[in-house]
Formats: C-alpha cells, sequence, structure tokens
C-alpha cells in the first residue's frame, strides 16, 4: 500500500519541483540610497555617461594622431619587373630594329623618407582643431553628466513623494478605521444614522484603493531609478524620505547669470564650436601656401640601367634635399571655398549668440519658478495648520451632533491634501533647485 501512494505521489512532486525550479528568484532586496550616493552610482554605472566617456577617448587619440603628423614619413618598397627586349630602330621605325641585348630580371629595393617644414601651418591648424574637439568633447560630456544627474534626482524624488505619500496614507488609513469604528458604535446607539457608516466606509476603502497605487508608482519608479544607475531592475530602492525638509535660500538672479556664463556646459559648447569654424577658415586660407620639406631617399638595384654604360651588377644610389612647391591653381579654386568658410562662421557666431540668449532665459525661469517653488513651501504650511484647525472644530462638532458626515469627511479630506501639497511643494523646490544648479554648469 506505501508503494502505490508513493507510485501515485511521485508524478505530482517531481510536478512540484519543476515549478518551484521554474519560478524567478526574488531579487527584491532592499537599497537604501541617498541622492548624493545616487549620483555616485550614476557616474559609475550610466550607459550615457560610459558612451560619452568614450567619445572623449577617441577624442583623445585623435589629438594624438594630429600631433604624429608632425613626424617624418618614412617608406620602404621594393619592386621585381621582367623586362621586355629592346629594340633599336636605327634606320627609322619602317625598317627592321635591331635587337640590343639586356637582363631581363630586374629588382630594386630601398626607402625614402620626407619631412614637412612648412605647409602653410597646415599641421598645426590641425592639432588645434583636435585639441578644440576633445574639448568640446568634455564638456558634452560634463552635460550629459549634469543631463543625468537631474533624470536621477527627478526620478528619485519622485519616489520619495510616493514613499511619503504612502506614510501619510498609511496614517490616514489608521485613522479613517479608528473613526469608523467610532461611528459604528454611534450608529448602534441610535445617535447616527447608518448612511454615515456607510460614507465613512466608502472613504477608507477609496484610501486603502489609493495605497495599492501608490504601491505601484513606488515599484515603477524603483525600476526607472535602477535602470538610470546601472543596477538591477528588480531591487527595491529605498530613498532618503528627510531630504525633502532641505531648503537652500536663493541668490540673486545677477549671481546665478555670472555662474552661468562661467560654467555653463552649453556655452561652453557653442563657444568651441565657433572656434573649430574659425580654424576651419584658417585651413581654407592656407591651401594657398607653398609646401617647402626635406626629403632624402636610397635604393639598391639590379641591373644598372639608369646610368650608362649599362652594367649586370647591382648598385646604390641616394638622394637627399629640399622639396618645394606652390598650388597655383588654389588662388581661383580657393576662392569659394574660403566665402563658404566665412559664412559657416559667420553663421556659428549668430548661434553662439543666440545659445547666450536661450541660457538667460533659462536662468531667469528657473530661478523664478525656485522662488516660486519656497513660496509654495510656506503657503502649504500654512494650509495644512488651518486645515488641522478646521477637521478639530468639524470632528468635535459632528460627534456633538452639531454638523453633517459630509463635513467630516470633507474636513479628513482637506487635511490629508494639505499634506500631499506640503510634501509635494517640498519636492517641487528641490526638483528646481536641481534645474537652476544644472541650467548654471553646477550639478
Amino acid at each position: 500500500m506505501n508503494t502505490r501512494k508513493a507510485c501515485v505521489l511521485l508524478p505530482f512532486i517531481l510536478l512540484t519541483l519543476c515549478v518551484t525550479a521554474q519560478q524567478p528568484q526574488d531579487t527584491t532586496t532592499p537599497l537604501h540610497l541617498s541622492i548624493g550616493q545616487i549620483w555616485e552610482q550614476v557616474e559609475l554605472n550610466n550607459k550615457r555617461i560610459e558612451m560619452s566617456r568614450l567619445r572623449v577617448q577617441s577624442s583623445e587619440e585623435s589629438l594624438k594622431d594630429a600631433k604624429a603628423e608632425r613626424l617624418p614619413e618614412i617608406s620602404a618598397a621594393g619592386a621585381y619587373a621582367r623586362v621586355t627586349n629592346m629594340p633599336v630602330y636605327e634606320d627609322g621605325l619602317l625598317h627592321t630594329p635591331q635587337q640590343f641585348p639586356v637582363l631581363h630580371n630586374y629588382y630594386k629595393v630601398g626607402g625614402e623618407a620626407y619631412f614637412n617644414v612648412y605647409n602653410g601651418n597646415k599641421t598645426n591648424l590641425e592639432i588645434k582643431k583636435e585639441a578644440t574637439e576633445q574639448a568640446i568633447a568634455l564638456q558634452q560630456q560634463n552635460l550629459t553628466v549634469s543631463e543625468v544627474k537631474f533624470d536621477a534626482a527627478v526620478c528619485y524624488l519622485d519616489l520619495v513623494r510616493s514613499c511619503r505619500f504612502k506614510e501619510l496614507i498609511a496614517k490616514d488609513i489608521a485613522e479613517q478605521e479608528k473613526q469608523l469604528a467610532h461611528i459604528r458604535e454611534l450608529q448602534k446607539n441610535g445617535v447616527v444614522l447608518k448612511s454615515d457608516v456607510l460614507r465613512a466606509g466608502l472613504k477608507l476603502s477609496r484610501q486603502q484603493m489609493g495605497m495599492v497605487q501608490i504601491d505601484n508608482d513606488i515599484a515603477i519608479a524603483s525600476q526607472k531609478l535602477a535602470n538610470i544607475i546601472g543596477a538591477d531592475e528588480h531591487v527595491l530602492i529605498v530613498p532618503d524620505t528627510s531630504l525633502t525638509a532641505l531648503a537652500v535660500v536663493p541668490g540673486t538672479y545677477e549671481d546665478y547669470l555670472s555662474a552661468a556664463a562661467d560654467h555653463a556646459y552649453e556655452y561652453k559648447i557653442s563657444e568651441g564650436e565657433t572656434t573649430l569654424k574659425e580654424l576651419s577658415l584658417k585651413q581654407v586660407k592656407a591651401n594657398i601656401s607653398p609646401r617647402v620639406g626635406l626629403f632624402a631617399e636610397y635604393a639598391w638595384s639590379y641591373p644598372q640601367i639608369q646610368f650608362y654604360p649599362y652594367a649586370a651588377a647591382t648598385y646604390g644610389l641616394g638622394m637627399y634635399g629640399v622639396k618645394a612647391s606652390f598650388p597655383i591653381s588654389s588662388f581661383y579654386h580657393n576662392k569659394h571655398k574660403e566665402k563658404v568658410a566665412k559664412l559657416q562662421l559667420k553663421r556659428q557666431e549668430v548661434a553662439h549668440q543666440e545659445v547666450g540668449d536661450e541660457i538667460k532665459e533659462q536662468v531667469n525661469e528657473a530661478f523664478l519658478r525656485y522662488k516660486e517653488a519656497l513660496t509654495r513651501i510656506d503657503v502649504a504650511k500654512t494650509n495644512m495648520k488651518q486645515a488641522a484647525e478646521n477637521l478639530r472644530i468639524v470632528n468635535n462638532t459632528y460627534f456633538n451632533q452639531l454638523s453633517l458626515v459630509t463635513d467630516l469627511l470633507d474636513a479628513d479630506t482637506q487635511m490629508l491634501q494639505t499634506r500631499f501639497d506640503l510634501v509635494s511643494a517640498n519636492i517641487a523646490a528641490r526638483v528646481r533647485y536641481y534645474q537652476l544648479q544644472k541650467v548654471i554648469g553646477n550639478l
């Protein structure tokens, strides 16, 4: 009998083991991180920042390659040829030629070198151009880091807000449960109507449903933040909720504008682009410059057929000296190229001025919005005090049969909403502050 039971249970045991093995592992271990730690992880693991680093490394190699152009050009070459017979037409092309005996195998091996002395300063201009490209790449990396840190801060603060909302809703649910129990006792004693109990219970069920939504908001924000910092998407990030209590007193608009002029990444990138156009114009103008260089070459050949008398022997020949050339055709070929380069430079200068105007607008908007957010905090604090006093009054009047249950529920809702507003105002102030720092290039 035991054997039969074991045979019957064996398939079920195997099925249970297979299902258990297919279930994903629980990787939702909470990870407590502050905003500073989030930024550290962002700089280490974010993919956008990693791509910007690779671009900087590429620009560094391009700069080294441009500097290497100052070194002499050295090459080695070899040749083997099969030489045909050499007919000599002593009596003209219409008569039979005499065949001059030649050696049919020809060999040559040698090397040459060229050192540029002057080419219109093109090499130095190219080095400056690559150095400017590297500086632009560095500023673009800084801009990418600033943007990603701001995105991470917004996501982090969104997570903070959701966690604070969860705490407030949990506290409100506990208060509503006590209040509902009290109302039920009054209804049993015939003091209040059954509709009061139903309305209070309906409000409580809505709050409980709101808790489910908040949990989903936390899970979504945590996954987004985990992807930004390069962590496992299943890791639950627990933020520092006390962050919302911090506030920074704003400086003056002129201070922020001056900081933006010195540190704004977009402005420095535009400035670098303008420098590139200036260098491009200089390179175009250098096309009409002479080219001067030193050269040397040496080669061994067999047979000796370059000089008379010819000989069936290996000979070596070397030359060195100065080479100079002047591109005369560039005087008319370069005319329109120079005009195009000048127009492109002028266009970039106008674009650079436009970037400056845009940065001023961004600084002004971010500055005013930050001050506005700080004002909202003060208003939210005042509203919360008023809502608390209103709730106290309505609570006393309702349980003394001097007001309706709708008044009590409205007062509860207003109290919770003002708490939400205060949390949101603190979060918004933080976001505006980080946005202001990003605009002036300080994030």
